[in-house]
């Protein structure tokens, strides 16, 4: 019987230890974090360009309505540009841009102005898509524009939509009559005409006819259409196209030729023929 210390002994086959280092891994978040602060960067870069542009532009206008308009140095003027202004300067044209000041003084004519244009080149040969203006103005500021009108009583003017309303006198065998006129604005060929639309003698309501009837010839000055010509305060470039009594203001909507951005002979006063 072979017995455990008598066995024969397998010797072992020869082994080497070797280690083998795990691959290291790259780091990948340096990358990501450089390419994010260098994004940063960029949008900031971008922001503060645009801030910069939007500035330039709003300033750039603000002069320009000062300038053409010849306002007053300190005149308040918002100036609004819809978008991103760099991407519009890149491609030359601003889509949409707001213009107003309150109290605008255009010679007799003062009001509270709003100008929108869409569309405007401003390279080359530069005109504007659709472009509006808007004047607003109050009893008082229509007064002022009436007292440029001969034999007006613009004193005592005074609004009830839709009309404007004015006080004068008619002598009827040396006696003097009040008479009350609401007139209807409308626009003309550029031009704003009061229309008589009713007419109080003493307070008791009559006729055209029955004015005429009793005061003859005397009665023409008070049912005449009454013509304000608003051309000499305003650009060549710029019609008066409607208005209307609305509340307590007289609103008047005003086409703008979109070759006035580069046309000089269309940014010149109008004349009143």
């Amino acid at each position: 019987m072979t017995t455990g210390d008598t066995q024969p002994t397998t010797p072992l086959p020869p082994w080497t230890y070797s280690e083998t280092p795990p691959k290291r891994r790259r780091r990948v978040w340096p990358w990501i974090l450089a390419l994010v602060i260098v994004l940063g960067l960029a949008v900031a870069a971008w922001f503060a360009g645009e801030l910069i542009a939007r500035d330039i532009v709003t300033k750039t206008i603000r002069e320009q309505v000062i300038t053409q308009l010849s306002l007053p140095a300190d005149q308040d003027i918002d100036v609004v540009v819809e978008g991103t202004v760099l991407p519009q300067l890149i491609v030359g044209t601003l889509e949409d841009v707001t213009v107003s000041s309150d109290d605008v003084k255009l010679g007799a004519l003062v009001g509270d102005v709003t100008v929108h244009a869409q569309d405007i080149a401003i390279r080359g040969e530069g005109t504007a898509g659709a472009a509006s203006a808007t004047v607003v103005l109050d009893p008082q500021q229509l007064r002022t524009l009436l007292s440029t009108i001969e034999d007006f009583p613009a004193d005592s003017v005074d609004l009830a939509e839709p009309n404007v309303t004015m006080a004068t006198e008619l002598r009827l065998f040396g006696v003097e009559l009040p008479v009350g006129v609401a007139l209807t604005p409308t626009a003309v060929d550029g031009d704003i005409v009061l229309t008589p639309a009713a007419l109080q003698v003493a307070g008791n309501e009559v006729t055209a006819d029955a004015l005429r009837d009793q005061f003859g010839g005397f009665a023409d000055a008070v049912l005449r259409d009454w013509t304000i010509c608003i051309a000499e305060y305003v650009p060549a470039g710029v019609e008066l196209s409607d208005i209307k009594v609305t509340g307590d203001q007289v609103v008047a909507d005003l086409a703008i030729d979109g070759a006035i951005v580069s046309d000089t002979s269309l940014q010149e006063l109008g004349v009143c023929e």
